[in-house]
């Protein structure tokens, strides 16, 4: 038993940029999101930082959806009133160093009918808030 623990926190100390436990960065992916699905604008933007950006990353473009937490905070009030059912799970979160990436399912209403796809989003972290959101396309 004494051999596995020891191999153990070798292997921990040999990976240095994977965390086994919940950071700060981690934690605050997850109270964004949870505001998200409070559909609480003003919550989120305690999250960020002044000059955050919100990217669509598709194939070779970038684009910028949101720019400043003013926009954010305008474009989710209007994204939350066109989807009242709109809601987020975060299915797997990993974390390198600023960045957090995640898997995370959203689910809506359509039709009374349940719908889900996934996308793989990244969260750059400045200090203690998010600076960047990269989100890709749905598969």
């Amino acid at each position: 038993m004494r051999h596995l623990c020891r191999n153990f926190l070798l292997l921990c100390w040999l990976m240095p940029g994977v965390s086994f436990a919940h950071s700060g960065q981690v934690e605050q992916v997850r109270q964004f999101v949870a505001a998200f699905n409070s559909h609480d604008s003003a919550q989120m933007a305690r999250y960020v930082t002044a000059d955050v950006q919100w990217l669509s990353v598709n194939g070779d473009v970038i684009a910028v959806q949101t720019s400043g937490k003013n926009a954010l905070t305008e474009a989710m009030d209007g994204y939350f009133e066109s989807c009242p059912s709109c809601r987020s799970e975060l299915l797997e979160i990993s974390e390198v160093g600023t960045h957090v990436s995640t898997i995370e399912q959203a689910s809506w209403l359509q039709n009374d009918v349940r719908r889900t796809q996934k996308s793989l989003a990244v969260y750059e972290f400045s200090g203690d808030l998010i600076q960047r959101v990269y989100y890709f396309p749905a598969d």
